[in-house]
Formats: C-alpha cells, sequence, structure tokens
C-alpha cells in the first residue's frame, strides 16, 4: 500500500463580478482547496473590454470579467498567492491576464519566483475545438512561446501552458482523439520552442496538461495510462529529454460538461462521481468537479459544494488514493491501455505526414476528423443505439433545475468602473507603453516585459488586444467549399 500525496482538488470560479468570484475563492480556500481555478467571461476571452460594443449582453456571463489590474486586485483580494495554487482558463489573452496576477503579486510585495498557478494558453486546440481565438495561428504561437519562455525565466513555479485535450473530447472527439491531438499539440509547442533556442529539459517540466475525464470509466482509466505511456516516449525518444521531469505527464481532469443533461439533472452527480474516479485512478495530479446544474447555467452554491464534497469523498473516505496505479495488471486495462496508445501514436504519424499540428489544423483536416466522431455519436444517440439515462432513455417528464441569473446591473456597473478607471490613469503614460507594445509586436522580440509594463501603467486588456489586432491582424477560419 502506498500512502500517496492526494491530488490538488480545484473548484471554478468566475461569477459576475470579480468580487462574487473572491468570495467563491475564500470559501474554497477554507474548505482545504490548495488550488483555486478560474474562468473568465467571453468579452476577457476574446480581448475586450466590459464597455465594448462586441461585449454587449455578454459581460459575467460564462465566467467572471476582468479588463484592468484594478479587477485582478479585487479578484485576488485577501487570498495568500504565495500559498495558493491558481488555474486560469485563458488562452488567446493569456499573456494579459499572467501579466495582471504578477502585477498584483509585485503590488503586494511578492516576488515571482514564489507565484505558483497554471494559465491555459493553448491556443492551437482553439482553432480545433473551441474558436476562442483572436489572431492567425502563427503570432497566436509566438505569443504562446513568449508565455513560455517568460515563464522559464522569471516565473519558475508557473505552468506556462495546460495542453488541452479537454475541449477537443468537449467538440466530439474519440478517447484516441484526445489523446493523439493533444500530444500533437504539445509536440507542435516542443518543437517552436527548441527552434527558438529553449532547452527543453528547462521548459518541460513547466508543461501540464488538461483532460476530459468522460463517463466510460474503464476507457477513460486506460486513456490516462495510454497518455502517460505515451508522452514519456515522446519526450525521451523525440527530443532526447535527459531530467526525468522532462518525461513526467502532470495533468489535470475535469469532469465531462458535455455529458451533464438538462433533464434530471440530479443524476448528473452520479456522471460526474464516475468520471472523478476515473481520473483518480488514471493517475491525476489536479481535479475538477463539475456540478450537477452546469447544464443548465453557471453553478449554484449548493450544487458546487455536493461537487466538491465528491472529490472530498474520493480522497478521505473511498481508498482510492492509497495505491499506485491500483487498476495496473488489469487484463482489461492492460489491453484498453495498449490499444488507446496505438491508436493515438498513429494520428500523431499521420499529422507529422501532414506537415504538422499547424499545417494540419490550417488545412482543417483535424476538425474534420473530430466532427466526422460527433456525428456518429449523435446518430447513435437518436437511433437509440447509445442510451443516456434521462434523455432517450428512463425519460419522466421535465425536471429541470431552477436556472442561475447574471445580474442585470452588472453590465451598467462594470462600464461605469471602466470609465472611473480610465479617468484616473495617465493617458500619455498608456499611450506611450502601448506604442512600445506595438513596435515590439512588429519585431521578434518576447512581448511579455512590454505587456507587464503597458498593465502597470493601466492599460486594459482590450486597449493592449487591440494593439496587438493591429500587428497581427484578426483570423478568419477556412471556409470549406
Amino acid at each position: 500500500m502506498y500512502r500517496g500525496r492526494l491530488w490538488t482538488m480545484r473548484q471554478y470560479a468566475g461569477f459576475g463580478t470579480a468580487k462574487e468570484t473572491n468570495r467563491r475563492f475564500k470559501y474554497l480556500f477554507a474548505q482545504g482547496n490548495e488550488g483555486l481555478s478560474v474562468a473568465f467571461d467571453l468579452p476577457t476571452q476574446m480581448g475586450y473590454d466590459s464597455d465594448a460594443p462586441m461585449a454587449r449582453g455578454e459581460v459575467g456571463r460564462v465566467g467572471v470579467a476582468i479588463s484592468t489590474v484594478d479587477d485582478m486586485h479585487a479578484l485576488l483580494d485577501g487570498l495568500p498567492l504565495d500559498r495558493v495554487s491558481t488555474s486560469m482558463t485563458i488562452n488567446a489573452t493569456a499573456a494579459i491576464l499572467l501579466a495582471l496576477y504578477v502585477a498584483v503579486g509585485e503590488g503586494r510585495g511578492i516576488a515571482r519566483q514564489s507565484l505558483r498557478g497554471t494559465v491555459q494558453n493553448d491556443i492551437l486546440k482553439e482553432y480545433v475545438a473551441r474558436s476562442t481565438y483572436i489572431y492567425p495561428p502563427a503570432p497566436s504561437l509566438r505569443l504562446a512561446l513568449d508565455v513560455i519562455e517568460f515563464c522559464s525565466r522569471e516565473v519558475p513555479r508557473w505552468n506556462a501552458i495546460s495542453v488541452s485535450g479537454y475541449h477537443i473530447r468537449e467538440a466530439g472527439s474519440t478517447a484516441a482523439q484526445e489523446i493523439g491531438f493533444t500530444l500533437a499539440n504539445a509536440i507542435a509547442y516542443l518543437e517552436a520552442a527548441v527552434a527558438r533556442g529553449l532547452n527543453v529539459d528547462v521548459i518541460a517540466p513547466q508543461i501540464s496538461f488538461f483532460f476530459n475525464a468522460h463517463i466510460d470509466l474503464l476507457e477513460e482509466v486506460a486513456k490516462f495510462r495510454a497518455a502517460r505511456r505515451l508522452w514519456a516516449s515522446i519526450m525521451a525518444e523525440r527530443f532526447h529529454a535527459k531530467e526525468p521531469a522532462s518525461l513526467e505527464m502532470r495533468f489535470h481532469a475535469q469532469t465531462a460538461g458535455v455529458a451533464l443533461t438538462a433533464q434530471q439533472p440530479e443524476n448528473n452527480a452520479v456522471r460526474v462521481a464516475i468520471q472523478a474516479l476515473a481520473a483518480v485512478l488514471g493517475g491525476a495530479q489536479s481535479l475538477h468537479t463539475n456540478s450537477m446544474d452546469e447544464a443548465l447555467s453557471l453553478p449554484s452554491e449548493k450544487a458546487v459544494r455536493v461537487a466538491l464534497r465528491t472529490q472530498q469523498l474520493l480522497a478521505h473516505e473511498s481508498g482510492v488514493a492509497n495505491t499506485v496505479d491500483p487498476v495496473g495488471g488489469s487484463f482489461t486495462i492492460e489491453s484498453l491501455t495498449d490499444r488507446l496508445e496505438a491508436e493515438a501514436t498513429a494520428l500523431i504519424r499521420e499529422t507529422d505526414r501532414r506537415g504538422g499540428m499547424l499545417k494540419a489544423i490550417e488545412t482543417g483536416w483535424v476538425q474534420r476528423q473530430i466532427a466526422d466522431s460527433a456525428y456518429r455519436v449523435q446518430v447513435e444517440l437518436e437511433r437509440g443505439e447509445r442510451t443516456v439515462v434521462g434523455v432517450n432513455a428512463y425519460v419522466e417528464g421535465d425536471e429541470r433545475a431552477a436556472v442561475q441569473k447574471t445580474n442585470p446591473r452588472l453590465e451598467p456597473e462594470r462600464v461605469r468602473q471602466l470609465r472611473a478607471f480610465r479617468g484616473k490613469r495617465s493617458q500619455g503614460e498608456v499611450d506611450s507603453h502601448l506604442q512600445r507594445l506595438e513596435d515590439e509586436a512588429r519585431s521578434e522580440g518576447n512581448l511579455m516585459p512590454a505587456i507587464l509594463d503597458s498593465v502597470r501603467a493601466k492599460a486594459t486588456l482590450g486597449e493592449i488586444s487591440d494593439v496587438l489586432r493591429t500587428a497581427f491582424g484578426s483570423y478568419k477560419p477556412r471556409q470549406e467549399v
């Protein structure tokens, strides 16, 4: 028996205002959560301030609205940044959110070297599965690498990128595709980093992964095991990594949002428990459990509490964390692991044959593979060949939970706050730093120092993003004919 360290328990917060989210953070921290995770609203993810015309109707709806360094101060108020690990689900604007976080830490006298957390920063999967991109793939990849390089030098305890299979699976991929395309994305980042002159053994320990914990218990356990085994081989054989830490796949798992149902939402608590068990048995280092009502809206306080208790029951009562690889040696698990590893390896080889992940994305090949898988599943559901309890079987009428709604006063209040923020700053200083940022963006230097100086000067997220839109352009997806 092995009394190992438990996984880091995480629950997402991100509810309208920074103050509301901060209240949820403090509750979770008091409940023993070492890790705090924050989701941002769509305007923040897409590089718009809360008062931008494109943000209307979306402010605070699917996460917290962050536009300024004052917003980040409010989000993190009272939290010990040198003791918690903060994970931020952010991609196209990851560099800006990291700069805001670092600036808040500096304002409290906390050294960058003490900050712990993660920015998702996985922009390639946005073109594949999620679509919260801003710039074309090449400059977006450059910006992601700027974050990786900056963290390797300045913020060594920070995970500079969390390569995400979660959204690939949510878009409809198979388990093998989730592994294959996620690792192909990671290969693309590492190859670009090596081409930049970065040392694999320095940056690899700051790369983490983010996987989906889906509903097929045994397949999911095998998926995690296959991914870990395959990544160790890739690092050793393809990148010739020398440090043992470079071969380790550290991953966060989140239960499957796509498996949640609006019908009979209490059933989702059971689904989440099964999925969380798969993640633990598969070796996750960090885990988030979805709330039972998230198919309908941002989760209620009660649903969040049940989701948190699910993790605590697994951690403290089930015994599943007491043994390393408790399912190892099972014929079924080992054969599933072998099969998934082989299928994922074949996908990586085909991606290489097509010129690598960037080209495979630009041609639409990866997107088509996932779309075809999603279509097959939908056909099976509609034919009744795949059963979803409470949806196409065991239906008992409309049993939907109450929907949590965003405060209608949030958006006008955010507009007022932003106008007040801009009125108190030195516009000349802001303009000077934004011009420097644009000059750097048109050169080949690392953009993180210029972004950090801009947020210190009180430039907003939207203003910084607009400068980069001017320099890089905006991405228009390829139209299939």
